[in-house]
């Protein structure tokens, strides 16, 4: 951070936890066991590298969950962004995946106060438990519900038909 960049904000705190939640293009569960660990460890460098402090990552093999302490210096779509284009590329450039990957396009974000932290970084610990009983769909339009977000279902994460 440039001088400048320090003295612009001097006098701002702020504590921002923000849930990410996307999805593989299309659903497709392609995120393999044998290469998630390194993904979740170069996303995180994405979210550090632009100055955010990676709280949990965890997912399945067709979604992940990111909980992030967000700084006010950077949008959140910027940060989306940076983190999709960035992971994507990644997987690509080292052959993971037989086809091209690519994430879903949008995302979902959902803030949380700090006393609710500690249940959400329990909640995306337990992804795989937690989706014996419920599927990415129904978990997605369960958060939209929840924090009462209009949606249109026609843009709700679309399958392969």
């Amino acid at each position: 951070m440039s001088r400048r960049d320090l003295t612009l904000m001097a006098n701002t705190y702020t504590q921002i936890h923000m849930h990410f939640v996307f999805a593989v293009k299309f659903r497709h569960g392609i995120i393999q066991p044998k290469w998630k660990d390194n993904l979740y460890k170069y996303i995180t460098g994405i979210v550090q590298n632009n100055n955010h402090k990676l709280l949990e990552i965890n997912g399945m093999p067709d979604h992940i969950h990111i909980l992030i302490g967000l700084r006010p210096s950077q949008s959140i779509s910027d940060l989306m962004k940076d983190v999709k284009q960035g992971s994507s590329l990644w997987i690509n450039e080292n052959k993971l995946t037989r086809e091209h990957f690519e994430w879903q396009e949008g995302y979902g974000a959902f803030s949380y106060s700090k006393s609710q932290i500690d249940r959400v970084i329990h909640y995306i610990q337990n992804q795989e438990e937690h989706h014996k009983k419920k599927t990415f769909r129904q978990e997605y339009l369960d958060f939209l519900q929840k924090f009462e977000i209009e949606y249109d279902e026609k843009y709700i994460f679309k399958e392969l038909i």
